[in-house]
């Protein structure tokens, strides 16, 4: 292994790719910094504002593709290996569903056809998601399904797939009692427990968190297809996805989803407890409750993101400046708002901003400041007007990292 005192450098390891992360981002801190209190900016430029300004922005640019492509290269290789350690953890579950089992036949009444049946069960739900995690190895393993298109872990989908796990498991646990009833009357007993009233409670809540995600999903894609929601994808999926927005920031309306659904959850796997011959019988109440968190998840889906927009475009004016009209050449001050989605906060992602000033397109350039980027902002973007705009009335639009565009909004450009 290659190694030096800053660590390994191996560019086929999880270690070596993890540190090539760091040194590049290390090294776009340390440049961002450096041009932000002037240093290193060629001598020769140091006249012009303008050619200074766009310099830097594009050294600045082409740091922040190299920490880009860093990242993605983490991500596979992390990719690669997450499979084996949530296929790990779900053997893990069955050996803790093994010993708590064993426990309680020993505080109990012994052991039962009811703990085989759930061992058993136990150990087929496990294998069929380590040969689905083996197929999905290079997407993550058992996580793949819940990985959503922007790359992060979907609420909807999660939820919906716990009910989903929990519901085949116990019908595989009252299979196998099936398989290994003793008795005609055992037998009866078990399908019994099958019937439709006594899993219609169970049976609602699993349909309604499967509907959930299936219109969550074409929800965001109608969204984003027509503009009115900024979706960017996201370096990798974090647990933490389930909580959040696509900025990171706590989400109500997902918090209160797991939260009800995860209560419901746990009333559903204790509820065998006290009938292990059949499906859990969950009450009206627990449904209704999970139905209203339903639809309090669907509507904040609905109504959160929105369309960029620009509000008003003016000349930018340095101190000294005197008034005037836009020509070219002058660097214009766009306002408005969602000029930066929610997300696209690392560096190669604000340098995609885009600005069309009549039929050119003008790269928003980096202004970099200690700790960030003071342009592109998500209510101000600052950009000149290129002297192949011709005078006249010209539209102005914005074009996002996700790819969105703003209205367009007309000034006037004088020779």
């Amino acid at each position: 292994m290659a190694g030096t005192a800053g660590g390994c450098a191996c560019p086929g390891c999880p270690h070596g790719v993890r540190e090539a992360r760091r040194r590049a981002q290390a090294d776009f801190r340390r440049r961002r910094d450096e041009l932000a209190a002037g240093v290193g900016v060629p001598a020769a430029l140091a006249h012009s504002p303008g050619a200074s300004r766009q310099w830097v922005s594009d050294e600045l640019t082409q740091a922040a593709q190299v920490v880009a492509d860093r990242v993605r290269a983490e991500e596979d290789v992390r990719l690669r290996g997450l499979w084996r350690r949530t296929t790990l953890v779900v053997w893990c579950a069955v050996a803790l569903s093994a010993a708590v089992q064993g426990v309680g036949a020993f505080l109990g009444p012994g052991w039962t056809t009811a703990r085989t049946a759930g061992l058993l069960a136990a150990l087929v739900a496990a294998l069929c998601l380590t040969a689905a995690a083996r197929l999905h190895r290079s997407h993550g393993g058992v996580p793949a399904p819940v990985i959503g298109e922007d790359n992060r872990l979907s609420t909807s989908r999660a939820v919906a797939a716990a009910w989903v796990l929990w519901v085949c498991y116990t019908v595989l646990v009252l299979a196998v009692e099936l398989a290994i009833a003793p008795d005609a009357e055992d037998r009866r007993r078990v399908l019994a427990g099958l019937a439709l009233q006594r899993g219609a409670g169970l049976l609602t809540v699993l349909a309604l968190s499967c509907a959930v995600a299936v219109v969550v999903r074409r929800t965001v894609a109608l969204r984003v297809r027509a503009q009115r929601l900024q979706k960017v994808r996201a370096d990798r999926p974090r647990a933490a996805d389930l909580l959040t927005d696509d900025d990171g920031r706590g989400s109500f309306t997902d918090v209160q989803y797991v939260l009800v659904n995860a209560v419901a959850l746990v009333l559903a796997a204790v509820r065998p407890a006290e009938r292990p011959d059949g499906l859990p019988d969950l009450p009206w109440a627990v449904v209704l409750l999970t139905a209203v968190s339903a639809v309090t998840y669907l509507a904040g889906k609905h109504a959160e993101g929105g369309r960029p927009v620009v509000l008003s475009v003016v000349r930018a004016r340095e101190a000294g400046d005197l008034d005037a009209p836009i020509r070219t050449g002058d660097d214009i001050e766009i306002r408005g708002h969602g000029f930066v989605p929610p997300g696209a906060q690392t560096p190669d992602r604000p340098a995609r901003t885009t600005v069309r000033i009549g039929s050119v397109h003008v790269h928003v350039p980096l202004v970099p400041v200690v700790g960030g980027f003071a342009n592109p902002a998500d209510t101000v973007l600052i950009v000149p007007v290129p002297v192949d705009v011709e005078p006249g009335r010209v539209e102005v639009q914005v074009i996002t990292a996700s790819g969105a565009e703003t209205n367009r909004y007309a000034i006037d450009v004088v020779d």
